[in-house]
């Protein structure tokens, strides 16, 4: 795995529909549910007539935490779900997931940080599981 500013990501192997079916499987396991998926490869050839590899945007949400930022701070609902990226990149796949902790730097509201750093640790173990940590 590694961190930039914003996100957390691995490179694996697996094709990305493999990919993105073993994000969900992991998601599940930390109690998120996908309310949201955005197959931007299909709408940008759609719309554009764009070929481009798969490329899948994923809205992660575990509804607890959701509620408890939401009730610290209601634009919260401006950074969620959480989103995760599955694309293919080369000969692999990338999986990447938005820090939910960047929420306390971009709100500047610390009453975020209890959700957010829930977040971000049950998140880094579905990372984990895809890097094979």
């Amino acid at each position: 795995m590694t961190m930039t500013e914003y996100a957390m990501k691995t490179r694996t192997d697996l094709s990305p529909g493999d990919a993105e079916a073993l994000v969900r499987q992991q998601l599940a396991a930390e109690g998120f549910g996908v309310l949201t998926e955005i197959d931007v490869a299909a709408t940008l050839k759609e719309k554009l007539g764009v070929d481009r590899p798969a490329y899948k945007i994923l809205g992660a949400c575990r509804p607890q935490l959701a509620d408890g930022a939401l009730q610290a701070e209601p634009d919260a609902g401006l950074l969620l779900p959480c989103n995760v990226v599955v694309y293919a990149d080369g000969a692999s796949t990338v999986v990447a997931i938005l820090d939910p902790t960047s929420m306390i730097d971009t709100t500047g509201n610390p009453s975020l940080e209890p959700f957010a750093t829930e977040a971000r640790q049950r998140l880094e173990r579905v990372i984990s599981a895809l890097a094979g940590d």
